[in-house]
């Protein structure tokens, strides 16, 4: 049995995961009167803190769709918890349960299935009508699943400083205490994550600690007004002119390629007769832009450049740079109209079908693989500041907006070597080996892992549809 917040986390303060809550699930106006509550949650005693804290983050919101325990906080739970903590919880054999103040539908998700503990002890939160009430259930009715089945001979891990679950921590034969000042931890290696964080979803880049929520909530203000400023210039300075600008306020680019030019020479001279087939992942929404600037230096002024997507916004299409044009999920369909766009320029197509943050690629749909053997792989990364501009269960539409609003942003593209004929369909491989070997090509160059997850696995882990807008 050990203490969540004392015996794993690096850090024992829960603010800043009531306030992902309050940004995530509840709005602005939680968050701020969360925030402006905190010197008074640090003056009163800890019970009396959480109760306040409970209370502004979920009093009105629905149970049912209360699914922030399982698509935000597991991130943010897992970079906060101590190497050394850890390995001093999963050395104790047995039976695992976790001892936590927060409500139990915040961390159960973590503990479980991203740390494999067997239970969790945690508060309960009172529910009227299916929506929560910003009440907790009484502390002593807190069990412990699978009690009849517990060692007789139980172990246990506290800090000093608890006095919240002392009855529960009274029935261990031996209690190992953590103080604060023997916390020094580094945090935990992914290669230790008991499973791989793959799916997670929230507008939040970062871990609002009190000082990050301050800076954040300062900015807001003035993210808005350079969003207005970016956009505006966006689309009323000539295309040369509004990249210059967005580069200057912040949003910069990488373009990388042969050092010795080569490359550039080879891919300016292919697609004579038809069009090249860009290959890339899919980060962000502003990835035609940059893609648009990376292509315009390697290809002719003239090519024509248009993309492929399944799912865009209508704010999404409007600022693209690139002409966008949706497929149909129809293979026999969409095949034709690339085939036909390919006559008439280049082609741009990310496989993934869906945007993506970890440092993992999901599969890649085979069908650009039998459309032609002049296939040009893209490896783009892209990073944040404040804000991720992409969504699965929240409004797609805000995406430009919390893009734009980041105080900077920098993506890279590396362009990568043409396949050669051997690794294509006229080469002799399936399209699935073309997929395949594009995929590892790219997370290669990446440094990122290969999955056979789909863009569907996606959405129906973060909300429980199958991402069909």
């Amino acid at each position: 049995m050990f203490y969540m917040e004392g015996a794993l986390l690096k850090s024992s303060s829960v603010f800043p995961y009531f306030f992902l809550v309050a940004f995530e699930a509840g709005g602005l106006l939680r968050v701020v009167i969360l925030f402006l509550l905190y010197p008074i949650i640090c003056l009163v005693s800890k019970e009396w803190g959480l109760k306040i804290m409970v209370f502004v983050c979920f009093v009105g919101l629905k149970e049912e769709s209360f699914s922030i325990g399982r698509t935000v906080l597991p991130k943010f739970l897992l970079e906060d918890v101590g190497n050394e903590g850890f390995d001093m919880v999963m050395k104790c054999g047995g039976t695992k349960i976790a001892v936590t103040d927060m409500p139990r539908v915040m961390v159960e998700c973590f503990l479980k299935d991203y740390l494999r503990i067997d239970s969790v002890v945690g508060r309960e939160l009172k529910v009227v009508c299916g929506y929560f009430i910003g009440l907790m259930e009484d502390q002593n009715g807190s069990k412990v699943e699978g009690e009849g089945k517990m060692d007789s001979s139980i172990i246990g891990i506290n800090c000093l400083n608890s006095s919240l679950h002392y009855e529960l921590f009274s029935c261990c034969e031996v209690v190992y205490l953590v103080s604060e000042a023997d916390k020094n931890w580094s945090a935990l290696p992914r290669e230790k994550y008991q499973r791989p964080l793959i799916f997670h979803d929230g507008r939040l880049a970062s871990r609002p600690t009190p000082v990050a929520s301050l800076f954040m909530l300062m900015w807001m203000p003035f993210g808005i007004f350079l969003l207005l400023v970016r956009a505006a210039f966006f689309f009323l300075l000539p295309y040369k002119l509004s990249m210059q600008f967005l580069c200057f306020t912040g949003l910069k680019g990488t373009l990388i390629v042969s050092d010795d030019g080569r490359k550039t020479d080879e891919l300016k001279r292919l697609g004579e007769d038809r069009g090249v087939l860009f290959v890339c992942n899919h980060r962000t929404l502003l990835d035609p832009i940059y893609l648009s600037m990376a292509l315009a230096q390697v290809r002719s002024p003239s090519q024509r450049l248009v993309t492929v997507t399944y799912n865009l916004s209508w704010v999404s299409e409007l600022i693209s740079p690139i002409k966008t044009i949706r497929l149909t999920r129809n293979r026999e369909k969409d095949s034709k109209m690339m085939e036909k766009q390919l006559k008439q320029g280049d082609l741009v197509i990310c496989p993934k079908g869906t945007t993506w943050r970890e440092p993992y690629l999901l599969r890649f749909s085979p069908l650009f693989a039998e459309i032609t053997d002049d296939i040009v792989p893209i490896a783009i990364d892209f990073h944040v500041s404040m804000f991720y501009g992409t969504t699965a269960s929240g409004y797609k539409f805000l995406d430009p907006a919390f893009l734009l609003m980041n105080p900077t942003t920098h993506c890279s593209a590396t362009i990568l070597e043409k396949l050669p004929k051997s690794f294509t369909c006229q080469g002799g491989k399936s399209k699935l080996e073309v997929a395949n070997h594009v995929q590892a090509l790219i997370g290669k160059a990446l440094n990122f892992e290969c999955t056979s997850l789909t863009r569907k696995d996606k959405y129906m882990t973060l909300a429980g549809n199958e991402g069909i807008v």
